[in-house]
């Protein structure tokens, strides 16, 4: 009898410990606010920055300074999260999936394929599911917050439009390294002067042939740190002013800075630039019907419903305009019949962009889902626009609204990251370090 109370009181032990290793596994690593990040999405997003980094071979800084980049990204994310539930945005199964197969198509495979394509670097494809919706969201909540934040003026695109004419056929493009060495909101004197420092030994490192990519993983405030600095291929006129003034004239793989700016002291790398040539856009005019998923008509119901509209228009039944006056949730282009007007077909949604280039000239094609529900479009015609002024106008404001949307993000996203209470726990990881 008391073997089996010792075997069963052991047995007891044994499972509490078990418990408490399958707990110590995950737990919280940093308080944000209202919500938490876990021990285990720092660990995965190391592991994937390593899996991208052992991909292209290039050399990482220590695993230190890794999960510092890393927990930096998942706060803005994880403030992001938090702004996006106030404001009930969220992103349906249906809009994801959909986004999802414009992914795989762009990359020209399968649903199949891409899910292999997944899975060979070792991300489960929920996992990879979960976060192009939190990306989605993420997305959703920078237009909401940034975009009330830009304003521009006639003058300041009348002066574009006449530098693009100055600029004739050949506009520059540069993709550039970015490096960030932040300074508080308000700094103080001390607080510049040590940025500074910093940002000058970072410069002595680069100018001696120090890798670029792994300094700003280790080093940069930007919100592309874990991403080498990459900030991709921009226009010179679409770049912040501070830095097309700055890599004006410079060639391939020069270094330029620190410049200073009110979010601290950045270094720039010219890692290529180009010409790119003003080529004519083909534009689209088209009408659609939208219905509007809601509480009472769920999302096959709102399918169905325009899957029926088809049938009667084909069938002669009833007409494009006439359903759409009557039906559509678009209250703009309801009241001419569901006509959207001549655009350039860049300016929708990527699901409503996709749907539309896959039409000939008076096609309707089958219901599909956006971010604003579900369409019924017929492509009505299709024409290559001209360089008039008015191009030259909408090019010159889109030029300045991607520059100035740039400067405002990271403007409300430092705003927003100073605000919050962030409070990162020690972990037996680090202790032991």
């Amino acid at each position: 009898m008391k073997l089996l109370v010792v075997v069963i009181a052991l047995t007891t032990l044994l499972s509490f410990q078990s418990v408490a290793q399958q707990v110590s596994l995950d737990k919280v690593a940093v308080i944000v606010d209202q919500g938490v990040i876990l021990e285990s999405e720092i660990d995965a997003l190391v592991g994937q920055v390593k899996r991208n980094a052992e991909t292209n071979n290039q050399t990482l800084p220590s695993d230190r300074a890794l999960r510092t980049q890393a927990i930096e990204k998942l706060v803005t994310d994880n403030l992001q999260t938090q702004m996006a539930e106030k404001m009930g945005i969220q992103i349906s199964d249906p809009q994801l999936d959909q986004t999802i197969a414009g992914i795989a198509a762009n990359n020209n495979l399968s649903m199949d394929q891409f899910r292999a394509a997944i899975a060979k670097d070792g991300i489960p494809f929920e996992v990879y599911r979960e976060d192009i919706r939190k990306e989605l969201i993420t997305q959703e909540v920078r237009r909401a917050n940034v975009r009330r934040r830009v304003y521009i003026t006639p003058q300041e695109i009348e002066n574009l439009v006449k530098l693009i004419d100055e600029q004739g056929a050949e506009q520059a493009e540069y993709n550039l390294g970015h490096i960030l060495i932040g300074f508080p909101p308000q700094p103080t004197d001390e607080d510049i002067a040590k940025a500074k420092s910093t940002a000058d030994k970072v410069l002595e490192l680069l100018n001696s042939g120090s890798d670029f990519t792994r300094i700003a993983i280790a080093s940069s405030s930007g919100s592309k740190a874990l991403e080498g600095g990459d900030l991709g291929w921009m226009n010179i006129n679409s770049m912040p002013t501070l830095f097309a003034e700055a890599v004006q004239d410079k060639g391939k793989d020069e270094i330029v800075g620190p410049i200073r700016s009110g979010a601290g002291f950045h270094i720039l790398k010219v890692k290529d630039l180009r010409g790119i040539e003003v080529v004519k856009v083909q534009e689209v005019n088209a009408r659609h019907i939208l219905i509007k998923p809601s509480v009472i008509l769920s999302d096959e119901k709102a399918k169905e419903k325009l899957e029926e509209f088809r049938k009667q228009i084909i069938d002669g039944e009833a007409t494009f305009e006439d359903l759409a006056k009557e039906h559509s949730a678009d209250p703009g282009s309801a009241i001419k019949g569901g006509e959207l007007g001549w655009n350039d077909p860049n300016i929708y949604v990527p699901a409503f962009k996709d749907a539309l280039s896959k039409l000939e000239k008076d096609e309707i094609g089958q219901p599909f889902r956006s971010s604003h529900g579900w369409h019924l479009v017929q492509l009505i015609d299709k024409r290559v626009d001209d360089a008039t002024d008015k191009r030259k106008e909408d090019k010159a404001y889109q030029l300045i609204f991607n520059r100035k949307f740039t400067e405002e993000t990271d403007a409300w996203l430092r705003e927003m990251r100073d605000a919050a209470y962030i409070e990162v726990l020690e972990t037996s990881s680090e202790l032991g370090s």
